[in-house]
């Protein structure tokens, strides 16, 4: 039988050689969150039958998949992002975008994974034999690499503590990889992530003999019951005490628990009116002000990207959050077109239920602000 690294090697090489195809085939007009999802959807059905296939026993998280809580008590479960960086993969010549395949068991961790980069024709795996040279401490400036569209909000004070430039990329899996190559010296991550964005990168970069962590040096645990992971460092080993030390002098601000963390990308969607982030189970369902608004996770999607009571939204203000046992409840003020040049505000308020590690149902209560008496 094939060994478990070897396995995920093959399966994010094949997943990374369809999204190829489907790329190199997509017409111009059919680029952006669209091509992305396509790509996000063949390659997970594409993983989940090769896993099926080889490991029948074995049980999976997907980003594309709805959430089976008895991976918890499982010992075996695949972590998979089919298309990290669907953005980029939207848009022609982009190369930062990676397949995700990693393995967790019970009782060990991470025990073997791949990364693939198919923009680059790469694969890594966790057994990779062959060492990446790294320029010596001090020969030149050092340099680390954070999120595009999510840098951590202490960066810039990091960066400027141990003299490093920063440099911008999409996806976890191609930001860990410059690591593991010696073109960046660190990934630092704080904006918020899953399970899925970094499990193989991880496991790559640990068998590597790279520094990995959350930024309070704490170890990074995996197939947790809400698979949120907000923030991680990976790290050269010999710069990772320098630039920890800069880490916690100033990643002060605290994180989003897994469920705030859920309820704020749905929040966010209300504006952005992209849902691709935002955790609904198959059979989740919404109630505003008594009436029934969504009766499927794939039906609130869909309102929130298409939906035209969305469309006159214009800013959340004023958000706060309430979180015990299984919910949520975020209060918020929303800025709503009502003319050309005029606004209107109601007041908000979204009990959301988060039993697992999706979205189950939502709950809505909006008013006039300030309240009618």
């Amino acid at each position: 039988m094939t060994d478990d690294a070897a396995l995920a090697t093959e399966i994010a090489a094949g997943a990374g050689e369809l999204l190829l195809t489907i790329r190199a085939t997509a017409r111009y007009e059919h680029y952006g969150r669209e091509l992305g999802r396509r790509g996000d959807h063949a390659a997970n059905a594409y993983i989940l039958e090769r896993i099926a296939s080889a490991r029948p026993g074995d049980l999976v998280l997907s980003e594309e998949s709805a959430d089976n809580p008895a991976r918890i008590d499982a010992e075996r479960v695949w972590i998979i992002d089919p298309l990290d960086g669907s953005n980029e993969y939207g848009r022609p010549g982009y190369i930062d975008w990676a397949v995700h395949v990693a393995l967790w068991q019970a009782g060990k961790g991470l025990t073997a994974a791949a990364v693939a980069q198919p923009a680059i024709g790469a694969v890594y795996s966790t057994n990779d034999e062959s060492a990446f040279a790294h320029e010596p401490l001090g020969r030149y400036r050092p340099s680390i690499v954070i999120s595009g569209s999510r840098p951590p909000a202490f960066i810039g004070e990091v960066a400027r503590k141990v003299g490093a430039d920063l440099v911008r990329m999409g996806s976890a899996g191609a930001k860990a990889m410059a690591v593991l190559r010696g073109e960046a010296d660190a990934y630092v991550h704080a904006g918020g992530q899953w399970e899925w964005d970094s499990a193989a990168p991880v496991a790559v970069a640990q068998a590597a003999g790279m520094f990995c962590a959350r930024i309070d040096g704490t170890p990074l645990e995996y197939n947790r019951p809400h698979p949120y992971l907000p923030d991680l460092v990976i790290c050269r080993p010999d710069w990772a005490p320098t630039l920890m030390a800069a880490v916690s002098a100033h990643a002060d601000e605290p994180t989003d628990s897994a469920r705030v963390a859920m309820a704020r990308s749905y929040i966010r969607a209300l504006l952005s009116h992209d849902a691709t982030h935002v955790r609904l189970a198959e059979d989740a369902w919404r109630v505003e002000n008594g009436q029934r608004t969504g009766d499927s996770g794939i039906e609130i999607r869909d309102r929130l990207e298409n939906g035209a009571e969305y469309r006159s939204l214009r800013r959340v203000r004023e958000l706060t959050f309430h979180e015990w046992h299984h919910d949520v409840v975020a209060r918020f003020l929303l800025d709503i077109a009502a003319g050309p040049d005029r606004t209107t505000a109601v007041s908000v308020v979204e009990h959301f239920h988060i039993p697992a590690g999706d979205i189950r149902s939502i709950v809505a209560i909006i008013e006039p602000n300030p309240p009618i008496s």
